[in-house]
Formats: C-alpha cells, sequence, structure tokens
C-alpha cells in the first residue's frame, strides 16, 4: 500500500487514477480539498476497495500519524502544495502554511512512523516529495537548462515555499536518516488541470468567446511537461531513485506562452471552429505582466535518463491536442469546478 498527499488536484489525481490503472496496489489517497482538489476527478475510482479517500490537511500531524499507524504504507507520495505563482504573490501566507509548515508536518509524522518499523519494512520504505523547477529561478535565452546541480534562487512566494520544502525534506534525510526522494518538474499539463493555469484557461476562455489573457509580451518561455508522463516518471524514480537524490523532470518542449495559446488556437479551429468562422487567435489579448515574473524555465532531464532509463512519450503537440480533446469531452467536469468563487477569482486577476 502507498499513501498519496494531494492525491485530488491535478498531478496527484493524475497520478492516482495511472497507479490503479496499472496496479492492484491500494493507495490512501489524503486531500485537504481546498479549491484546486476535485473529487470528480477521482469519481471513476467510488467503487474500487483499492482506492480509500481521506479528507485531510497535511498539517494534521495526529491524523496523519493515525492513518500510518492502520494503513502502514510502504511508500508516501507527497504531492501537496499550493502552487500557483498569481495567488501567491496575492495571498503569500497560505503557501507558507501548507508548503513549509504542512511539509514539516508531514515529515515529521512519517519519520515517526518510519523509526518504528520492522528493520526490513524500515530499509524498503520511501518518502518522495514532489517539487517545481520554479525552485532554481530564471535563466536567460542562452543559459543552460535546469540541471539538479543548480542553486535554488526562488523569486516568488510559491518557488520560495517550495525551495523551503525540498530543503526540509533533504534535511530530513541527511539529519534522521528518511529515506527521500525529490523531483522537480517542468510546467504540467493534460486532464483534470484546474482552469487557473495558462493552457486549461485559454482553452475553456476560446471556447466561451473570452478574451485569451496574455501576460507582457508573450514570449515566457517553459518546458511544458504532459501530466501522464509526469507520473509514469514518478513512479520509475519511486522503483529505483537513489535515497536522497533528485531527479529534475522535463518534457523537452520549450515554448513561449504565446507559442503555446496560438497551438491551442489552431488545434480549435480545426476540430471546433467558432460559428462565425473567425480564427480563436482574434481573442488573444495583451494584459499587464505580473510582478517578478521569471523569464524562461528549461528542465535538463539527462540524469533521469541516463541512471533510471526514463523518457517522455509525448511531444507538445501530441500532448496538447490530447489535451484539448479532453477538454471538449469531459465538459461536465468542467462546469463543476468552474463555481462563482472560481470566476470572481478570475476576474480580480485578469480584469472583466
Amino acid at each position: 500500500m502507498i499513501l498519496v498527499t494531494g492525491g485530488a488536484g491535478f498531478i496527484g489525481g493524475n497520478f492516482v487514477l495511472d497507479w490503479l490503472a496499472q496496479s492492484d496496489e491500494p493507495v490512501i489517497n489524503v486531500d485537504k480539498l481546498t479549491y484546486a482538489g476535485n473529487t470528480d476527478t477521482l469519481k471513476s475510482l467510488a467503487q474500487n476497495p483499492a482506492h480509500v479517500f481521506v479528507r485531510a490537511d497535511i498539517g494534521d500531524r495526529e491524523v496523519l500519524g493515525k492513518l500510518l499507524a492502520e494503513h502502514r504504507p510502504r511508500a508516501v507520495i507527497n504531492f501537496a502544495a499550493e502552487s500557483h505563482v498569481d495567488r501567491s504573490i496575492t495571498g503569500p501566507g497560505e503557501f507558507i502554511q501548507t508548503n513549509v509548515v504542512g511539509t514539516f508536518n508531514l515529515l515529521e509524522a512519517v519519520r515517526a512512523y518510519w523509526t518504528d518499523l520492522p528493520a526490513d519494512d524500515k530499509a524498503a520504505f520511501r518518502f518522495l516529495h514532489v517539487s517545481t523547477d520554479e525552485v532554481y529561478g530564471t535563466l536567460s535565452a542562452t543559459d543552460a537548462p535546469f540541471a539538479e546541480t543548480n542553486r535554488y534562487e526562488p523569486n516568488s512566494p510559491y518557488s520560495a515555499s517550495k525551495a523551503a520544502s525540498d530543503h526540509l525534506v533533504r534535511a530530513w534525510h541527511h539529519t534522521y536518516g528518511l529515506p527521500v526522494l525529490t523531483t522537480n518538474c517542468s510546467n504540467n499539463y493534460g486532464p483534470y488541470h484546474f482552469p487557473e493555469k495558462l493552457i486549461p484557461l485559454v482553452i475553456l476562455n476560446a471556447l466561451a468567446g473570452k478574451p485569451l489573457p496574455i501576460y507582457g509580451d508573450g514570449q515566457q518561455i517553459r518546458d511544458w511537461l504532459y501530466v501522464k508522463d509526469h507520473c509514469s516518471a514518478i513512479r520509475r524514480v519511486l522503483q529505483d531513485g537513489r535515497l536522497g537524490e533528485t531527479y529534475n523532470v522535463g518534457g523537452w518542449n520549450e515554448k513561449a506562452n504565446l507559442d503555446v495559446v496560438n497551438t491551442i488556437c489552431s488545434i480549435l479551429d480545426e476540430i471546433k471552429p467558432r460559428a462565425d468562422g473567425a480564427a480563436y487567435a482574434s481573442q488573444i489579448t495583451y494584459v499587464q505582466d505580473r510582478p517578478g515574473h521569471d523569464r524562461r524555465y528549461a528542465i535538463d532531464a539527462r540524469k533521469l535518463e541516463r541512471e533510471l532509463g526514463w523518457k517522455p512519450a509525448e511531444t507538445f503537440e501530441t500532448g496538447i491536442r490530447k489535451t484539448v480533446q479532453w477538454y471538449l469531452d469531459n465538459q461536465d467536469w468542467v462546469g463543476n469546478v468552474t463555481s462563482g468563487a472560481y470566476r470572481d477569482w478570475v476576474a480580480q486577476q485578469y480584469g472583466a
């Protein structure tokens, strides 16, 4: 059995679905169900006895301790995090509470559980912490992609809180011997993505005839990773990663934000044309750039390929087409997550 935190969120939810599609090993799924946690993502598992959902906060050490003692997992995979840069700028406190204090409490609950395990179970146990490339800061157009040896230079409250959590995980390994693994991924996209992030926001705004907001000049570059490729990388690291090591997970798909939006528009022009025959790209609108916006992220994932044989299966072109089609085919899921509170937040962030 494994225990997953944040397993009703975007990446965690995809991980749980993929895990149970490929394995009969049970999952204890712990999620606080904040605005981005969505049990609709897990609806297909409602009758699956291998999936046990528990609504709980990773900051609640007492609840975590009881869950660990009762279910005795062989591994904990930590996806739980506040993860949106824009929200961290307007409300950094929640990011410190969840990503720093929450990770500390989770580590302490896991350490207490792991310390008391029998020798063989103790040796086999793993704690895998899922993090982001944003902890490394920003790159110029000519800089080499981020490697695991890059120093941390976080530039937003979000990335600073994730950097702090990474340091805690590292320290709990070196001080207490906790058997940890850390992954730092590039920008994920794919099914079940809460529509505040660029790709799902653009897809849904395009279909609704709304403006497609582009920060600044739209030339911010990101490496795009299809979420199911990310999930396969995590499974691979969990299985054979070296204790105490960090593995960067990337898609080898550097794209400017404006190019991403134009690609989405072109796919929609092809498979879901506007009724008036106009191009979706005509809805593109430039908005004021956000404070401290990092110019470029890029991931060097060669260590993961060299040591564990992992490569992404999807190119950006295949992954983005699958993603657009998924949103077209799953309007019920979209309708359930786009609540009034979400619409208010979008209006505040991008203008009505």
